[in-house]
């Protein structure tokens, strides 16, 4: 950790790892905001970007645990505007070579494979993403009305019929709203965030916790979501997003594909609440049978075996995803030490999160450099992890 910050690709980072509930390591270093000279501790807010989507996909699971739904819906039932879907057909170039196509389902728009995508992926769709802004940023108006303006496009591809990173999450963000007649913000902070005592996380930076929260920073020329524009240069920390003025200070639209930010301590509970089998102290979540169903397969073989073209947070060959993470299916594939059945995901700003239930592990990392692909710090880790286990 410290190497990375000398080396001078990492402005700071933090890391906690508990086994069997107790935490076992913790360390930080570097800085939050090299401007202002501030350390990055562990109390540090941080932008989690995807590592919101298993706290999404939880909320839907509370949701299809009071039988309010079937994970096999069409999102249409929910969300009308996604009722006459079109796909673009096979090798199409223009936006308007399409052809009629199921509506995605609630499973496929948790398990990538719904037909949408991400404006950062290459691709038709993904360049009229790009076009519309279509991002779910947290000053975008509103998820109803972002979820609107996705349906207005075609899928990619007919859904179930291949795997791609999308907004699918952010529209079960908007699922979670009109079952359940709450904002996201809302239901989340009732029903897990308060429940967990995750009283440092949310869609907008904390009252009370402002003056820690970090700057964002790019070794890419420009933009640093811009992955089909990414340009490298000299400077490997250049500045993208102060604390200052940063969108998430005051968040309109909540985005169930990216939009938290909050601290390590908060999100180690809600990792240990999932290994747990969804319960932390007196808080019970979800039953054990549906964080196992979660975090189980949901792909027929593993990602790579769909064909995806997309960015990815993770390794493609030997890692299968359950509903809004990647499950470990063999190690040697996936060319990364871990074991069989372990669940994670990470964030643009290259955060990590695994739980391995056969080590009763949870471990989280931070740091606020974006793209996630920089640099190969979560295979190391994991490395760095499994040689450190003894017995």
């Amino acid at each position: 950790m410290d190497r990375l910050v000398a080396d001078r690709k990492y402005a700071g980072n933090s890391l906690l790892i508990a086994r069997g509930g107790d935490i076992v390591f913790d360390h930080a270093t570097g800085l939050r905001d090299r401007e202002a000279g501030l350390p990055f501790a562990r109390d540090t807010v941080a932008r989690l970007y995807s590592m919101t989507k298993p706290v999404t996909t939880v909320a839907l699971m509370m949701l299809a645990e009071r039988g309010l739904f079937h994970l096999d819906a069409p999102v249409s039932e929910f969300i009308p505007a996604f009722a006459d879907c079109h796909a673009l057909v096979p090798g199409a170039v223009m936006l308007d070579q399409t052809e009629p196509c199921p509506t995605p389902t609630l499973h496929q728009l948790a398990t990538h494979t719904s037909g949408l995508s991400y404006p950062f992926n290459p691709g038709v769709l993904a360049r009229a993403m790009d076009a519309e802004k279509i991002i779910f940023g947290p000053t975008q108006g509103t998820l109803a009305d972002m979820a609107s303006r996705t349906a207005a496009l075609p899928l990619g591809f007919h859904p179930g019929t291949r795997w791609e990173y999308s907004v699918g999450i952010d529209i079960l963000g908007r699922v979670i709203e009109v079952v359940s007649g709450r904002p996201l913000d809302e239901f989340f902070r009732a029903e897990i965030l308060d429940p967990l005592g995750m009283s440092e996380t949310g869609f907008s930076v904390m009252p009370g916790t402002q003056d820690r929260f970090a700057a964002l920073y790019t070794p890419l020329e420009g933009d640093a979501m811009a992955l089909n524009e990414a340009r490298s240069g000299g400077e490997t920390l250049r500045l993208s997003q102060a604390p200052q003025g940063a969108p998430y200070l005051n968040a309109s639209l909540y985005s169930g594909g990216g939009g938290l930010v909050g601290t390590i301590d908060d999100y180690l509970r809600f990792a240990e609440m999932l290994r747990r089998g969804g319960a932390l102290g007196d808080a019970r979540l979800l039953s054990d049978r549906t964080v196992r169903f979660m975090t189980a397969n949901h792909l027929p073989g593993d990602i790579a075996s769909m064909g995806p073209e997309s960015f990815a947070e993770q390794p493609m060959e030997g890692m299968g995803f359950g509903l809004g993470g990647a499950v470990v299916l063999d190690p040697g594939r996936a060319r990364c030490p871990g074991s069989i059945g372990d669940f994670s995901w990470g964030g643009m700003a290259s955060t990590f999160f695994w739980i391995d239930p056969a080590e009763a592990l949870s471990v989280v990392f931070f740091t606020q450099l974006s793209p996630s692909s920089s640099y190969p710090t979560r295979p190391q880790l994991k490395a760095l992890v499994h040689a450190a286990l003894t017995g």
